[in-house]
């Protein structure tokens, strides 16, 4: 399997069956160096429903009848556009044929915006644990500090965990640390920071710190095997 880093939050994973995304923030993300209009997905997985992490789900899935992954009412809200949606919650776990995805709670927020400004509730945001082929990678989504990161970390065998430290609106780098180190995966790969000036961040400066696991600065498009 290859599972690659694409800037923000948006992370890709191929299997020998399947192209699965999760949060794919591509247009207006500066940072990513995907194309929205080109970009392949059988399956896209949401953590929460803010635009920067629901970004261009309603063409990617359009484009290629994607299944989409998210919490009920943000599924519900896709749902409504037209798209194949499955609901799930915190704390919940479905095997697809793809894999299996099991909903963590996240302290955050969750709403999206519409182009007249208007807000809809979509729920409470989560991270996402997806396990593939034996492999569990754990999208932690946009979260403060909580201590239930720990067990997470103690009923889970984590290989790779993508974990915000970009602070403001997540955790920062002290706080990631700490989650890091509760998460006990195997290797730490920092997210969503340097998309905005008040995220901004050293990501090598933070995986060099990280004490449980390896600590992985991944480039924009940098593949890890799997």
């Amino acid at each position: 399997m290859k599972l690659s880093y694409h800037g923000h939050s948006v992370v890709k994973l191929e299997t020998d069956t399947h192209t699965i995304l999760i949060d794919p923030f591509i247009s207006g993300n500066d940072a990513c160096d995907l194309d929205a209009n080109k970009v392949k997905a059988d399956v896209i997985l949401l953590t929460h429903g803010h635009n920067d992490h629901v970004g261009d789900t309603i063409q990617i899935a359009k484009n290629n009848d994607s299944l989409v992954v998210a919490p009920n009412e943000l599924a519900g809200y896709l749902g409504s556009k037209g798209l194949n949606t499955h609901p799930m919650h915190i704390g919940g776990a479905h095997e697809f044929d793809f894999g299996k995805v099991k909903f963590t709670q996240a302290f955050h927020g969750s709403a999206f915006t519409e182009d007249d400004g208007s807000m809809v509730y979509t729920g409470m945001p989560a991270g996402i644990l997806l396990t593939v082929n034996m492999k569990t990678i754990y999208h932690v989504g946009d979260t403060g500090l909580f201590s239930d990161l720990k067990l997470i970390g103690e009923m889970n065998d984590i290989d790779v965990a993508f974990v915000p430290i970009g602070d403001n609106f997540t955790m920062g780098p002290e706080d990631a640390l700490i989650a890091s180190d509760w998460i006990q995966s195997k290797v730490v790969v920092p997210v969503h920071y340097n998309t905005f000036p008040v995220i901004e961040q050293n990501p090598d400066d933070f995986a060099r710190k990280v004490k449980t696991g390896e600590g992985k600065a991944m480039k924009i498009g940098e593949v890890m095997d799997l």
